[in-house]
């Protein structure tokens, strides 16, 4: 089947609710699905979810959540988006891409101005063919017993509206990341 047959009969829905187990329907059960353990980092449970099905089966899921965030001196939120997951036997059929598009359609009702994702380098090229763009420093990122630490993931934004421009200057995440 092609991308775009794959991504035609592919149709993505808001999950009421996204548990352990769907994660596991669709990375497996795993110790470190997303690869990220290594990072030693706490995040943020996502508020907002949405998934592809086929059949009974999840095989895609992308979540929201809106984070406050510091840049150069100024006090905004962005929507924090990840748990992004594509089975790996549908990988390369479009599905991160129609997951992350619907999510990003419901973040730009959300409010902020900018999206802002965390991702492992050898993701960096799918994120930027969907139109994130890198983040040239380093940003901060909250962890438990007040400690802040710097992103060893790759942080990158979108923007959610016309026009949006991200600001220069250092980078804060006013919380546990997403």
């Amino acid at each position: 089947m092609s991308e775009n047959q794959s991504s035609a009969a592919s149709t993505v829905v808001r999950l009421s609710r996204y548990t352990k187990a769907e994660q596991d329907e669709i990375l497996g059960d795993g110790d470190d699905p997303f690869g990220v353990a290594a990072t030693g980092l706490t995040w943020l449970p996502k508020e907002e979810h949405f998934g592809i099905r086929r059949g009974d089966r999840l095989v895609a899921h992308a979540g929201l959540l809106r984070l406050p965030v510091a840049i150069g001196g100024a006090e905004t939120d962005v929507v924090g988006v990840g748990g992004v997951a594509v089975a790996p036997d549908l990988q390369g059929q479009g599905l991160a891409r129609l997951v992350v598009a619907a999510a990003l359609d419901h973040a730009r009702t959300m409010g902020p101005e900018h999206a802002l994702l965390f991702c492992r380098p050898p993701l960096v090229p799918l994120y930027q063919r969907l139109g994130w763009h890198p983040l040239d420093k380093d940003v901060l990122v909250e962890q438990p017993e007040s400690r802040l630490v710097a992103m060893p993931l790759r942080t990158m934004v979108t923007p959610l509206r016309d026009n949006a421009h991200w600001p220069s200057g250092p980078v804060r995440l006013r919380s546990l990341p997403m």
